[in-house]
């Protein structure tokens, strides 16, 4: 994962920078989000890498596949797929949303809650990281039942722990003491 990281981020750099002079962030991370997806299919992975086919021919396949994508998007495939690149799509779309919201000032934020959790309760989260961290808040929530109760949250690095799991752990980690 590293390795791929070290191998992406390059080619998330010069997409970032190409999507900044062209004042179309937007347009460029749902152009690599589809990308990332098309390229992590099985027919994608049969054909990345498969001599029998030629770099051009696996750029054209997977830019047709991902929908409606400018020249420069495509140009971009196109050396992907030249520099036997496009099996780390994902960790270049992933590296571009990273540059994205930090030119954008936007913080992401990885909600997992015992239960779903309704459109109201997530604005009262992201409202209250919002006052934390004065930064807007972009939150993926996902259901993760063995948290018992409560919420965890990361961003970036940092974690808030408010799960029931979290408290049991705290809980038997002092008693241990």
């Amino acid at each position: 994962m590293a390795e791929s990281l070290t191998i992406a981020r390059p080619y998330a750099e010069a997409a970032f920078k190409l999507a900044l002079e062209q004042n179309a962030l937007p347009s460029w991370s749902d152009a690599l989000s589809r990308l990332a997806v098309v390229a992590g299919t099985d027919v994608a992975h049969d054909l990345i890498g498969n001599p029998q086919v030629s770099s051009s021919q696996v750029a054209a396949v997977v830019a047709d596949a991902a929908g409606q994508l400018a020249a420069e998007q495509k140009n971009f495939v196109q050396v992907l797929a030249d520099n036997e690149r496009l099996s780390v799509l994902s960790e270049i779309s992933a590296l571009f949303d990273e540059l994205r919201n930090g030119h954008e000032g936007v913080l992401d934020a990885q909600i997992d809650s015992a239960y779903p959790l309704d459109e109201r309760q997530v604005a009262d989260i992201v409202a209250t990281l919002k006052q934390k961290y004065g930064k807007q808040v972009k939150a993926t929530v996902h259901v993760e039942a063995d948290l018992i109760g409560g919420v965890s949250i990361r961003i970036g690095d940092e974690v808030i722990d408010a799960s029931v799991r979290g408290k049991l752990a705290q809980m038997a980690g002092a008693l241990k003491l």
